[in-house]
């Protein structure tokens, strides 16, 4: 399998910063915000934000890591923050790759139990190959491929990110 790049490291970056003035734009009137990345890469994204919004922004940030088991979705998913540490705040749920909709849906429907102020989501590659009516309020690229191919994300130790379909 060839790997085809479809982001670059700056590329990365740009877009990252983008989304983090979008959400900034979104959620002025708030002191707080919930950064909620799906484990493993959406959570990695979610810092990289966190750090983006940082910069450009007086909000407040908090990171929590949400754990879901991609092969079984329905199964109880797992967030690093309790309910009470982010109900009635801002929250953005954040992935890396919006595929099927599957993993981005089940996350949500867990959120729903808790009342927030407002709910968004934000991917860094939106694939358009949805099962489910889910959407990225927030997000990097919209990339039309076809089923067969898969679109993977590198968040590599040394800051080299990429993307690249195969």
């Amino acid at each position: 399998m060839s790997k085809n790049i479809i982001l670059t490291n700056q590329e990365i970056e740009h877009k990252t910063r983008r989304i983090a003035y979008q959400i900034y734009e979104t959620f002025v009137d708030e002191k707080e915000v919930v950064l909620a990345g799906i484990a493993i890469n959406g959570f990695v994204f979610a810092e990289k934000i966190a750090q983006e919004l940082k910069k450009i922004s007086p909000l407040e940030v908090s990171l929590c890591e949400v754990k879901i088991n991609k092969q079984n979705p329905e199964l109880p998913l797992q967030t690093s923050l309790l309910k009470e540490q982010y109900a009635n705040k801002g929250l953005i749920l954040v992935d890396d790759v919006l595929n099927s909709g599957t993993t981005l849906i089940y996350a949500i429907r867990h959120f729903l139990d808790v009342p927030l102020k407002k709910f968004k989501t934000a991917v860094l590659v939106d694939r358009n190959h949805k099962k489910y009516p889910v959407k990225a309020d927030f997000k990097g690229i919209s990339l039309s491929t076809s089923i067969l191919e898969h679109v993977q994300v590198v968040f590599d130790e040394d800051g080299n990110s990429y993307a690249y379909l195969s």
